[in-house]
C-alpha cells in the first residue's frame, strides 16, 4: 500500500471511527441500563427540539458565507432525493404486494439520517468550522424528506395528502426554525455578545455527539425479523444502490471537495431514525421500518468508510 493509499485510508477511518465510538458508548449505556426507554425518549425529544435548533442556529450564525455554495449543489441534492424516491418506490410497487410494507420500505431507502450522521462526517474530514455546506443542504433536503414521507405513507394507506399540514410541520421543525433565525442574523448582520455566543457554541458542539450516543442507546431488536427479504432489499438499496447511483453522477457533474463529501453525507448515510416513528404513526409497517434503521445504522460504519475511501482514492476530495 503506497503512501497516498495509506493517507486515504486514514482519512476514511478518521471520518467513521468517531461515529462508531459514540454509538458504541450508547450501546454500553443501554447494556448498563443507565437509562430507561422512557428516559431515552425524553432525552431524544430534548435533543431534537432544543439542541438541534441551537446547533442549526449557531452553524448558520457562525458560518463564513464567503465560501461559495453553488445553487447547482442544492438542485442536484434535491433532484437526487426525488429521483431515488420515484425509482425505488416504483420497484417496490412491482415486487412487494403489501401496501403496509410498501410505505415503510420506500421511506427506508430514500430518506437518510443526514442531519445526525452527515454533519459529523463533514466535520471529521474538513473540521468543525467547515459545516456551512451541509448545514445549507439541510434547508433543502429535510423539507423534501418531510413532504415525500407524508405523501408516500398516506398514499399506501389510502389516505388524503394535505399540503398545508405538511408545510406547517416543516415550518415548525426546530431544525428549520434554527436555520431560519440564523439566516436572519446573518442577513441583518446582527451580533450577539460573547457571553451569549459561548454557551450556544458549547451546545452546538455537544449536539451531534449526544445524538449519536442516544442513537446507540436506542438500538434494540424487539422481535425477530420476519420480513428478511424486504429488510435485506432496503438495507442493500439504502447503503449500496442509492449511493452507487448518485455519487458517480455527482462526480460526472463536477462536484468536488466538501460539496462531494456533503453529497456522500446525504446519500450514503443510513435510514433516518424518524422514519420508524412516522411508519408507526401513519399505519405502515413499524417493525420493518425499525429493523431497517437498526441494520443500516450498524452496517453504515463499514459502507460509509468504503465510499469515503473509494472517492478519496480517485481524487473527488
Amino acid at each position: 500500500m503506497d503512501s497516498a493509499m495509506i493517507s486515504n485510508f486514514f482519512v476514511a477511518t478518521g471520518a467513521v471511527i468517531p461515529i462508531f465510538i459514540l454509538i458504541s458508548i450508547g450501546l454500553l449505556i443501554r447494556k448498563m441500563q443507565l437509562l430507561t426507554d422512557t428516559e431515552l425518549n425524553h432525552v431524544n425529544r430534548m435533543v431534537f427540539r432544543v439542541f438541534f435548533a441551537i446547533m442549526m442556529f449557531y452553524n448558520v450564525y457562525h458560518a463564513d458565507f464567503t465560501v461559495p455554495i453553488h445553487l447547482s449543489l442544492l438542485v442536484f441534492a434535491g433532484t437526487g432525493v426525488l429521483a431515488m424516491c420515484a425509482l425505488f418506490t416504483a420497484i417496490i410497487v412491482a415486487i412487494e404486494p403489501s401496501n403496509k410494507r410498501r410505505g415503510a420500505m420506500s421511506q427506508a431507502i430514500w430518506r437518510s439520517n443526514f442531519v445526525l450522521l452527515g454533519i459529523p462526517i463533514v466535520a471529521n474530514i474538513f473540521g468543525d468550522d467547515q459545516v456551512v455546506v451541509p448545514t445549507v443542504l439541510i434547508s433543502v433536503v429535510i423539507p423534501i424528506y418531510n413532504v415525500l414521507a407524508v405523501f408516500i405513507l398516506e398514499t399506501f394507506r389510502g389516505g388524503r395528502f394535505a399540503l398545508w399540514p405538511i408545510l406547517h410541520g416543516v415550518l415548525t421543525n426546530p431544525m428549520i426554525d434554527g436555520l431560519l433565525v440564523g439566516a436572519v442574523f446573518q442577513l441583518l448582520h446582527l451580533h450577539l455578545p460573547t457571553p451569549v455566543v459561548r454557551p450556544l457554541a458549547q451546545i452546538a458542539a455537544l449536539t451531534s455527539p449526544l445524538a449519536l450516543i442516544i442513537l446507540g442507546a436506542s438500538f434494540t431488536v424487539t422481535e425477530m425479523i420476519a420480513e428478511k427479504r424486504q429488510v435485506i432489499f432496503c438495507v442493500v438499496s439504502r447503503l449500496l444502490l442509492v449511493p452507487g447511483i448518485i455519487l458517480p453522477l455527482a462526480a460526472l457533474a463536477g462536484f468536488r471537495g466538501i460539496e462531494f463529501v456533503s453529497l456522500i453525507a446525504v446519500f450514503a448515510t443510513p435510514c433516518a431514525v424518524a422514519s420508524y416513528a412516522m411508519a408507526q404513526q401513519m399505519g405502515s409497517d413499524g417493525p420493518l421500518a425499525g429493523n431497517c434503521v437498526i441494520l443500516t445504522s450498524a452496517l453504515s460504519c463499514v459502507t460509509i468508510f468504503g465510499w469515503i475511501f473509494l472517492f478519496k482514492t480517485i481524487g473527488m476530495f
